[in-house]
């Protein structure tokens, strides 16, 4: 029955999310808890122990279901395979205070903004809002959808009109009030957790319960110097545990303390602008840019003006990203969606660096908060380390059902020596004692230690190699690792970029190349203007700070940035570029740059209008990826033999990027905010191709030649060009020079047409026509033999996409030998890593933590080359940027993997002959003594674990790993064994000492 109303009053939290959790409502009954206090007297809080590892048992003994609206308990489940639980008290915010005494006769709404889920969520006329605190985002239950609805966010139903309107002018002191009580303050606070708390956290682990249970036997049985070194060695375990829990909360608080009191200018409505402290600040505010560097408090939409952002937190890149406003357009859609996944260029996240505001004319710089507290982009980061998602590794499960394998063995040497001693008429207390120290000899309480105990030496080890870790646990998967994903630039390549040569175009027809470095300067013209000009430099510090690839293009033009600053309305702020002294000589003063359209991932462009000093005439420069660029121009412009000239520099191995140009025809006081993209980035000219040059890491050839000795496969994930990506795979020998690649083209379902694969040898110069509309065909067209085939597919991020929704079934056969992924979105590098996970790959990903946060957090083991705050989430950092810590990880790994199986193997043949000992003296009723217990489990003990530490990883990667299940055959076997030649042994003596007088 219960299951059944589970069922109907069951709802989800964070639905379509990553941490998905099942709610269930729960109503306290008065004689339930009286029942549970009496259990907790009578078990001396044995019961209080149990309810507390088992939250759900108390949940279950002191309440009874009911649906949500009504509960004052609730319990939450995670939807993964561990199915966690977790208890959560429903709690009141008191809002009558805050409002007009008429006001709560009103039916009014609470908040001025109408769609607001708290104008839903107030019960009236109390004027209360019920709550729960989730991994610290705050719900609150909404009456008209009777569901708990997240809050501390504006409303993504808000389309770009209404942001504008409704916020643009700041709340008013009444609403500002009203959110600040129920959103909570904006600070992403985590407390530095008292030594106490996590003392008592550490000593309740069922693992030193049970030790205390166990000491507390031994030592009514007189073992005091052997219980006294067992005491000794626990207290020192238990110490270093706290002492480096402690460690971490202390560096995560200070790690976020310095974005929690920031002052900001708030402008509310019609009382104007004033001071406050960034904790006050609640969605829908509106704050000032000034142009002073500001550490951003909160998540918030740019509304007027644009600014120069340092994203590196987030990105793991200190490249300064311009942010522009939202546009004030009368779109229906939401403002996301409107923007499409481009939304990101509008947004301030919280943790990023302002370093240069521009106003736009009309006023300061100013931005609507969108998200406080946990709810923002750092707070989502700090959550991930707070509770990180388990790891499902099958060395834990087994050992757990070794554990109560050997309980199993303990409960019957329980019930032979109550036999034993009842058939001898022993007192009931030696009777109990006796059977109870049996069963403690069978289950070696050190078994769940000594797993750990090969990981602590190997993260020593790692450490001493510069490669550090915050999730220990990992270390042992990494030693089953047997594919391992590699982003290119930066990874496999060197980070920035060299300038190879500029192919100009004109007539539609390619001139002569202009290689770098040369003694000639590049000389005036189109191609020479867009290279100086289309780019997001800014000066900072009289350095010059960018994109490298922005960096390397413009100084290949020999031209100077000169910021200046136009003394007109609003301090319009504009980037002024000269010729310099090494420059080619120019007809022109300079070129002014008057706006940006960023780049953008999802639209792969970006350019810029400005305007020739002294001149009238707009111009506006664009350069991306030459096959999106090309699509934007004049096709009379674009050279015939195009696609043949970007495949000669992408095959081997060069990045391409095109340059296009446009006169706009515009009045003299545009307002270049109200300019539409779509329409100034059309009907463009096309000027040529600018070659870019990446070259491998040294240590990148050597790193995949002795993964693939090893039998690791190795696979890249880049957002990078697919060929650029595909001949760097080869360089790398990734690909070996005697396979072909096969590049695999998807395409989206177009009117009646449906979904169609075509496959394309890389080498081939005609595209193959032949499509695979279904996925029988395309089986049928090539036979997947598993991973020893001499060939390798090649795919764009388009092509995954398709693949994962119209051909699923086809996906694992290609999967299996796909090398390389290109132009993937970060999004997709993760889906990629699950997708690989599914087919029983043990993944490591390897990236610089630009865009690959989620992938490295999705995989086995996530190694960050990058020592930015976005590596926090990676569980592996390594401080020497090469691919060279991946192959030390996995030796470790499985160093550390073998270590931890041999430990069980010997503690459970220890605690089994120890058992089988005891049980044949038992026969005589006679004991061990106290020396021969600790010289048995104390010295043999400390002995094992000191030629372990002294035991380092063998230094080559052999082509086979380490078995990676305790519950397997021929570990089985060999204690099994080993136990009966124990037990035989054992018992001859026995019987043959019997004999003797």
């Amino acid at each position: 029955m219960e299951e059944k109303f589970w069922k109907d009053h069951c709802t989800l939290l964070n639905k379509d999310e990553e941490n998905e959790l099942e709610i269930f409502g729960y109503k306290t009954q008065g004689c339930h808890k009286a029942l549970c206090i009496a259990g907790y007297i009578l078990s001396c809080g044995a019961l209080l122990l149990l309810f507390y590892w088992k939250p759900e048992w108390d949940v279950w003994a002191n309440c009874i279901p009911c649906s949500l609206e009504e509960a004052d308990v609730v319990l939450l489940r995670t939807t993964d395979e561990f199915q966690r639980y977790t208890r959560k008290k429903v709690t009141w915010i008191d809002l009558s205070a805050l409002v007009l005494p008429d006001g709560s006769n009103s039916e009014c709404p609470l908040v001025a903004d109408k769609d607001s889920v708290i104008n839903r969520a107030v019960k009236k006329p109390q004027l209360k809002v019920r709550c729960i605190q989730v991994q610290k985002i705050r719900y609150i239950w909404d009456f008209s959808v009777k569901q708990f609805k997240k809050v501390g966010s504006l409303e993504d139903s808000n389309t770009c009109h209404s942001i504008h309107h409704k916020f643009g002018a700041g709340l008013t002191r009444e609403d500002q009030k009203i959110r600040q009580l129920v959103c909570g303050p904006n600070a992403t606070e985590v407390e530095i957790r008292p030594i106490w708390k996590l003392l008592f956290k550490e000593i309740l682990n069922p693992f030193y319960v049970f030790q205390a249970f166990t000491l507390t036997l031994w030592l009514s049985q007189g073992y005091i110097e052997y219980s006294v070194a067992i005491i000794v060695l626990s207290i020192i375990s238990v110490g270093l545990t706290v002492y480096d829990l402690r460690q971490q909360s202390t560096k995560l608080h200070d790690l976020v303390e310095e974005h929690n009191k920031v002052q900001v200018t708030v402008c509310m409505k019609s009382e104007g602008c004033k001071e406050l402290e960034s904790r006050y600040l609640v969605p829908g505010d509106v704050f000032l840019l000034d142009g002073k560097k500001l550490a951003l408090p909160c998540d918030a939409v740019l509304i007027d003006g644009s600014c120069v952002v340092n994203e590196g937190m987030l990105t793991g890149e200190s490249i300064p990203v311009t942010k522009t406003p939202l546009p004030l357009t009368e779109s229906p859609m939401p403002w996301k969606t409107h923007s499409m996944e481009d939304y990101r260029r509008h947004v301030l996240f919280c943790g990023t660096e302002v370093i240069q505001t521009k106003p736009n004319g009309r006023g300061p710089v100013r931005a609507v908060v969108l998200q406080t507290g946990f709810n923002t982009a750092k707070g989502d980061l700090v959550r991930s380390i707070l509770y990180p998602k388990p790891m499902n590794f099958q060395l834990y499960r087994d050992a757990f059902k070794f554990i109560v394998g050997l309980s199993a063995i303990g409960v019957l040497g329980l019930i032979y020596t109550v036999c034993v001693f009842m058939y001898h008429q022993k007192p009931v207390a030696e009777v109990v004692a006796m059977a109870l120290l049996l069963l403690t000899v069978a289950v070696p309480p050190a078994i769940p230690a000594a797993l750990t105990t090969g990981t602590v030496y190997a993260q020593r080890r790692l450490k001493k190699k510069k490669i550090f870790c915050i999730t220990p646990q990992r270390i042992n998967i990494c030693g089953q690792i047997n594919l391992v994903c590699f982003d290119k630039t930066g990874t496999l390549t060197e980070d920035g970029l060299d300038l190879w040569g500029v192919l100009p175009s004109e007539g539609s027809r390619f001139q002569k190349i202009h290689k770098f470095p040369s003694s000639i300067p590049l000389p005036w013209g189109p191609v020479c203007g867009a290279m100086a000009s289309c780019h997001s430099l800014v000066v900072l510090d009289k350095k010059i700070q960018g994109d490298p690839l922005d960096l390397k293009m413009f100084e290949g033009t020999h031209w100077e940035i000169d910021n200046m600053s136009q003394d007109g309305a609003g301090a319009l702020h504009t980037c002024i570029i000269r010729p310099g002294p090494k420059a080619s000589s120019a007809p022109v003063e300079g070129i002014a740059i008057l706006h940006q359209f960023p780049f953008s991932s999802g639209l792969q462009r970006m350019s810029v209008v400005s305007q020739k000093i002294g001149e009238e005439q707009y111009d506006l420069y664009m350069k991306g990826a030459p096959e999106i660029v090309s699509s934007l121009c004049r096709q009379e412009t674009v050279p015939a033999d195009f696609l043949k000239e970007l495949k000669t520099y992408t095959s081997q191995g060069f990045r391409v990027i095109a340059l296009a140009h446009k006169v706009l025809s515009l009045g003299k006081d545009v307002d270049m905010s109200d300019l539409e993209r779509e329409e100034a980035e059309s009907g463009l000219a096309f000027l040529g191709l600018l070659v870019m040059e990446n070259r491998l890491k040294q240590e990148t050839k050597s790193v995949l030649w002795e993964l693939a000795a090893a039998r690791i496969r190795s696979v890249m994930v880049t957002g990078d060009n697919l060929q650029t990506a595909v001949m760097v795979a080869r360089s790398a020998e990734m690909i070996p020079k005697a396979s072909k690649v096969i590049i695999i083209e998807a395409s989206e379902p177009e009117g009646s047409a449906p979904a169609s694969i075509a496959w394309q040898l890389a080498e081939d110069s005609k595209a193959s026509t032949a499509a695979a509309p279904v996925c029988a065909n395309a089986q049928e067209k090539i036979n997947l033999d598993g991973e020893s085939c001499d060939y390798h597919f090649a795919m764009n991020g388009k092509s995954y996409q398709v693949l994962v929704k119209h051909f699923y079934s086809l996906l694992p056969k290609i999967l299996v030998n796909a090398t390389v992924f290109a132009r993937m979105s970060p999004g997709q590098k993760s889906s990629l890593v699950e997708e690989l996970q599914k087919l029983n790959y043990y993944v490591g990903m390897c990236g610089d933590g630009a865009n690959d946060c989620g992938a490295l957090k999705m995989a086995h083991a996530g190694i960050s080359l990058s020592e930015q705050e976005a590596s926090v989430a990676s569980p592996f950092t390594s401080q020497i940027p090469n691919i060279q810590c991946v192959p030390e990880l996995i030796r470790e790994g499985r160093a550390a993997l073998v270590s931890s199986f041999a430990v069980v193997k010997y503690l459970t043949l220890y605690g089994l002959i120890q058992f089988v000992g005891t049980a044949l003296l038992f026969w005589q009723l006679q004991i061990f003594g106290n020396h021969q217990y600790l010289i048995q489990d104390v010295v043999i003990t400390l002995l094992v674990c000191l030629t372990m530490s002294l035991t380092e990883a063998y230094p080559k990667l052999a082509p086979y790993r380490p078995p990676g299940q305790l519950i397997s055959p021929p570990l089985l076997l060999s204690v099994v064994l080993n136990v009966c030649f124990t037990v035989t042994v054992q018992t001859c003596g026995f019987l043959l000492v019997k004999q003797q007088p």
